[in-house]
């Protein structure tokens, strides 16, 4: 089929290499000429495990070409797919929806012939509806543009996978025309056994928030309990290891620690928040802000945990911060924990080097305050504490009695909760994580402690079924 796919960031670009892959004619769209040169080129724009493999071979076949023209993808569409952002609006925690307007004030005036609009990005309950009367307004006369929602489910470092091999489709329609033309895309997903749901647009609009909350609801509790646990001297391993082995909780994503970011968790349930007050039933997700909150918190208590673990005072101090993206097996830095601690401790006047396998370039370009290095040991040279805040792969792999010959002081807090403690103590480390009792307080754990507090900046405002997913 010929397909057009309309803003080739993060989604679209995976997106558009995956249906050329699997057998589509594919005309990926974006106003960034510089970025659509680099994919015409077979550079994808951001680090994303397996994309340039696709990329290259969609591109060889000749089904992936890229251009700047909404006239051009009008012409070539039978299903257009809309994947722009739908960013958090300055001064309101609504979704700004500019960006899919733009796409269907551009597109619809140029459509030649009736066709399928199949929205992916992540929008309000009732975008659908809106997005039909507006087409409607704009199209040719007897041109019908059908508008359907198909949510996209992609977890940043896992996107060709998810692309490919999802765990399930779900397509909002109206009309059975437009459920099968989505089936005849998909049509090698489907019959490889992936689950294809077929519903409403406002059902399909809702399972992506829906979904996000969800996620971040479970991680969030999990890091009030690591708060619970540090009043008390209780371990939050062991405990998200006994609720996991509850079928009705299921242990992953109940991992205690540094909380979620990205460009969606965040965003997502606060325009999910939003979205429920003006249908009038706030009330009924009213829980998803102390869920925001929470996760905010988990960023000020590790500061506070560092600060303690240096005496109380970090200026002057030097601190090595690794992990600067959101998430591992990505470079993308937008509402990262990880950056926002390291940006904390610089506030603080702590010397602060970052490190990061791939992330360590548009860290600096967000806070240019900060000193990154991609080279590990040098970024740890003379720390006097080291936090490991996002849990890329070679971090576990780290040998903790030659990285202490480099650091001025073996200090370590584990945001993440995800190295091996007793490896790094047995090498000469004090090692300290939320919601972890060290060794010597485990003989007075029913002493009740102080709560960690302190005070950190929210993030500006702006894909995993994953973690600190999307």
């Amino acid at each position: 089929m010929r397909l057009t796919v309309i803003g080739t960031g993060y989604l679209g670009a995976v997106h558009a290499a995956c249906m050329a892959d699997i057998g589509h004619d594919v005309l990926g769209v974006d106003v960034d000429i510089e970025k659509i040169n680099a994919l015409a080129e077979g550079r994808p724009p951001f680090y994303e495990p397996g994309l340039d493999d696709v990329l290259t071979r969609a591109l060889a076949s000749g089904r992936l070409r890229f251009t700047t023209s909404l006239r051009e993808a009008a012409a070539h569409g039978e299903v257009h797919f809309i994947c722009v952002g739908t960013p958090q609006q300055a001064g309101s925690q609504a979704a700004d929806l500019r960006y899919v307007d733009a796409v269907v004030d551009g597109l619809a005036p140029h459509l030649p012939a009736s066709c399928l609009v199949v929205g992916k990005s992540t929008v309000p309950v009732g975008t659908t509806a809106r997005l039909t009367t507006r087409i409607a307004g704009l199209a040719p006369e007897g041109v019908r543009a059908e508008v359907a929602w198909n949510p996209e489910f992609l977890r940043e470092g896992f996107a060709v996978e998810d692309t490919l091999r999802p765990d399930r489709l779900v397509a909002g329609v109206t009309s059975r025309q437009a459920d099968e033309t989505l089936r005849r895309v998909y049509s090698p997903m489907i019959e490889a056994g992936v689950p294809y749901l077929s519903t409403d647009p406002n059902t399909a609009e809702l399972v992506k928030v829906a979904a996000n909350s969800f996620l971040a609801t479970k991680i969030s509790f999990i890091n009030a309990m690591a708060e619970v646990c540090d009043a008390s001297g209780a371990d939050v391993v062991t405990l998200a290891d006994a609720l996991g082995y509850d079928t009705r909780i299921g242990r992953r994503f109940l991992n205690a620690g540094l909380g979620f970011g990205g460009g969606c968790l965040p965003k997502d349930i606060r325009a999910f928040t939003a979205r429920a007050q003006e249908l009038g039933v706030g009330q009924a997700v009213a829980f998803l802000d102390q869920v925001d909150e929470i996760n905010k918190r988990q960023r000020a208590r590790t500061v506070t945990l560092a600060r303690q673990m240096v005496g109380g005072d970090l200026t002057g101090r030097r601190v090595t911060v690794l992990g600067a993206t959101f998430k591992p097996n990505s470079d993308d830095v937008r509402d990262s924990p990880a950056l926002a601690v390291a940006a904390a401790l610089h506030r603080e006047g702590a010397d602060v080097r970052v490190h990061d396998p791939e992330g360590t370039a548009n860290a600096q370009l967000a806070h240019p305050e900060l000193r990154c290095s991609s080279d590990l040991l040098t970024a740890c040279k003379g720390a006097e504490i080291v936090l490991h805040l996002t849990e890329w792969g070679q971090y576990g792999e780290i040998d903790p009695v030659k990285l202490a010959r480099v650091v001025r002081e073996p200090v370590l807090v584990d945001g993440r909760n995800a190295l091996p403690h007793e490896e790094w103590r047995a090498a000469g480390w004090t090692v300290k994580a939320l919601g972890r009792p060290a060794p010597s307080d485990r003989s007075s754990a029913s002493q009740v402690r102080e709560p960690l507090r302190t005070t950190i900046a929210s993030p500006a405002s702006e894909p995993d079924r994953s973690s600190a997913l999307a």
